[in-house]
C-alpha cells in the first residue's frame, strides 16, 4: 500500500511539475517586444485637441506604462497620409498633430525628435512607420495644405474607392518616396524604418485600380498587369534597403504585412488557410521575395486571428511563417485591440494572446512580437498587463541582433566599482566613448547573487538596462542584503553586446 501510494505521490509531482513548467514562460534575453503607436485619425496619439504640454505628457505617460511591461520598442507612425508627425521639408505638418494640415505646433516642438529622446532615455527603440502610397483617408482634397506635393503635381496620384494614393507605377512616385526615407534616416537617431500592410490599396469588390493607363505607357518590358504592380513595389522596397544602409547600416527596414502571402489552394507553396485577401494577388506585396533577396531585414505578419480560426487558423499560420521567413528576424503581429473589440468568444475567455505568445515559444524562429495597438494595450484588457510582468515580460530583454549585419562589437565598459555615500550605494563604470556606428545605446546591469558570476544568458539575470554610467543599487535592491556580484556591458546600436566588465562583489 505504502509503494503504491509512493508511485502515485511521484505522478502527482511530476504532473504538477509539468503543468507548472508548461504556465511559465520561457525567458529570452533576446526578444523583440514592441507597441505600433498609430497616430493615423488619432487612434492612439495625439489625444484630439490636445496642447503641446498635453501631447508630450500623454506620449511620455504612454511611455512610462509599456516600460512597466518591459516593452523595449515603439513603432511610431510619423507619416500617415503624405504628411509628418516630424519637421520635414519635404511633406506638410499632419493634421492629427494639430488639426488643420501644414500647421506646425505651438509651442513649437518636433513630436519624432522628442520620442526618440524619451524612449531611449528609457531604453526602448524608436522604430518610425511610414504609410508609403496612402495621401487621404477621403476625398476631401480641401482639407490638403497648399505646400502638399499634390498641388503641385497631380498627376502623381489617382483615386480609388474615394480615397488618394500615389500612383505606385510611376518612377517620381518611387523617387519622391525615397527621398521622405532618405531625409529621416540622414536627420533622426531612429533604430529602424517600418512599414506596413498598405501598399496596393486593398481591393474594393466591382472596382479597379486606376493604373491601366500607366501600364500601357510604362510597361518596363511587363505584359501581366499584376506582375508589373508586384514590380512597382518590389522596386521601392529595394531602393528603400539601399538608402538606409547607405546612410546608416545599423538602421533596420521591416515590413509588416497582412497575414497571408498566399493561400495552398492558389499556390501549394501558400499556407493552408482561405484568406478573402492575400498580399501577393491583392496587395502586390511579394514578401518571400522580399526576404528571399535581403531587401528587408526583419517581418511582421499580422496574425490578427484566433487560434482554431477556419480560414486563417493563428496556429497554421505561425507555423508557415516560421518556415518561410529566410532567416531574417520574425517578429508576430499580435492583435491587442480585439481583446475589447472582438466580443467572439475566443477573445474573451480565455486570454487569447497569452494562448498565442505561448504557441510563438515552440517556434524557435520566432524572435518577439508587437502588439496593435497601444492605446488598447496599456488598458490592461483581460489582464494582459498582469500576464506579461509576472510571466512572459517579468524579465527585461535585449532586442534582437540583425542577422544579416555584421555590424561592430560594441567597447567594453572600464572600472566598474562601488562607492558608499552614507546609506545610499553606487556601481559605477567609466562611460564609454561614442564613435560613428558604435553608439553606445545602453548599458546591460548584471546582479548575482553570491560572490561568483552567474549565467548572463539568462535574463532574470538583469537588474536594469541604463544610459548613464551608474546605477543606485539602493533603490535597485531595496530590501535584498548579503553579497552580490555586478557585472556590466555596453549594447550599441548595432545591437551588438560588449564583453562584460569584471565582476565586482559587494556585501550590501
Amino acid at each position: 500500500m505504502k509503494s503504491k501510494l509512493a508511485i502515485v505521490s511521484i505522478l502527482f509531482v511530476m504532473i504538477f511539475t509539468a503543468v507548472r513548467s508548461e504556465s511559465i514562460a520561457i525567458a529570452k534575453k533576446r526578444e523583440m517586444r514592441a507597441v505600433w503607436i498609430a497616430t493615423v485619425e488619432n487612434i492612439d496619439w495625439p489625444p484630439r485637441g490636445a496642447s503641446t504640454k498635453e501631447q508630450q505628457d500623454s506620449l511620455r505617460n504612454m511611455l512610462d506604462q509599456l516600460a512597466a511591461n518591459n516593452i523595449n520598442t515603439v513603432v511610431f507612425q510619423i507619416r500617415p497620409t503624405a504628411d509628418a508627425l516630424y519637421l520635414s521639408i519635404l511633406e506638410p505638418w499632419s493634421k492629427y498633430l494639430t488639426g488643420t494640415q501644414g500647421v506646425a505646433p505651438e509651442p513649437f516642438y518636433d513630436p519624432l525628435q522628442f520620442i526618440i529622446d524619451e524612449a531611449h532615455r528609457r531604453c526602448m527603440e524608436v522604430h518610425v512607420w511610414l504609410n508609403p502610397y496612402r495621401v487621404l483617408n477621403n476625398n476631401t482634397i480641401s482639407s490638403l495644405s497648399k505646400d502638399h506635393l499634390y498641388h503641385k503635381n497631380k498627376n502623381l496620384f489617382v483615386e480609388y474607392d474615394g480615397k488618394h494614393y500615389f500612383n505606385p507605377g510611376l518612377d517620381e512616385t518611387r523617387a519622391f518616396l525615397c527621398k521622405v526615407v532618405k531625409d529621416i534616416v540622414d536627420r533622426y537617431d531612429i533604430d529602424a524604418v517600418h512599414m506596413d500592410d498598405y501598399f496596393y490599396p486593398y481591393p474594393v469588390r466591382g472596382k479597379e485600380f486606376p493604373d491601366k493607363e500607366t501600364f500601357k505607357k510604362f510597361p518596363r518590358g511587363f505584359t501581366n498587369l499584376s506582375d508589373w504592380r508586384r514590380n512597382n513595389v518590389d522596386l521601392v522596397i529595394a531602393d528603400i534597403q539601399q538608402i538606409i544602409k547607405s546612410s546608416k547600416p545599423w538602421v533596420d527596414f521591416g515590413i509588416s504585412p497582412f497575414g497571408v502571402w498566399r493561400n495552398d489552394n492558389v499556390d501549394p507553396a501558400g499556407s493552408a488557410t482561405r484568406a478573402g485577401v492575400q498580399n501577393y494577388d491583392d496587395l502586390y506585396a511579394d514578401i518571400l521575395k522580399w526576404l528571399r533577396e535581403g531587401n528587408i531585414d526583419y517581418v511582421v505578419p499580422q496574425l490578427y486571428w484566433e487560434i482554431g480560426k477556419t480560414v486563417a487558423d493563428y496556429e497554421i499560420l505561425v507555423d508557415w511563417w516560421s518556415k518561410n521567413v529566410y532567416h531574417k528576424n520574425l517578429y508576430i503581429g499580435l492583435y491587442a485591440s480585439a481583446l475589447e473589440l472582438n466580443k467572439t468568444k475566443p477573445w474573451q475567455t480565455p486570454n487569447e494572446l497569452c494562448r498565442q505568445l505561448r504557441m510563438n515559444q515552440r517556434h524557435p524562429e520566432v524572435n518577439g512580437a508587437m502588439f496593435f495597438s497601444a492605446n488598447k494595450f496599456v488598458k490592461n484588457l483581460q489582464g494582459l498587463n498582469d500576464s506579461l510582468q509576472a510571466n512572459f515580460y517579468r524579465h527585461k530583454a535585449i532586442c534582437p541582433e540583425n542577422p544579416n549585419v555584421m555590424g561592430m562589437f560594441s567597447r567594453q565598459p572600464e572600472n566598474l566599482k562601488i562607492i558608499k555615500d552614507h546609506k545610499d550605494a553606487y556601481l559605477m563604470w567609466d562611460a564609454v566613448e561614442e564613435e560613428a556606428g558604435l553608439q553606445v545605446a545602453y548599458y546591460v546591469v548584471y546582479a548575482f547573487k553570491g560572490k561568483q558570476t552567474g549565467n548572463m544568458n539568462d535574463p532574470a539575470n538583469i537588474l536594469t538596462l541604463t544610459t548613464e554610467n551608474y546605477v543606485e543599487l539602493n533603490e535597485l535592491l531595496p530590501k535584498l542584503k548579503g553579497n552580490y556580484t555586478f557585472v556590466v556591458t555596453t549594447v550599441n546600436r548595432y545591437r551588438k553586446e560588449s564583453k562584460p566588465a569584471y565582476a565586482v562583489t559587494r556585501r550590501l
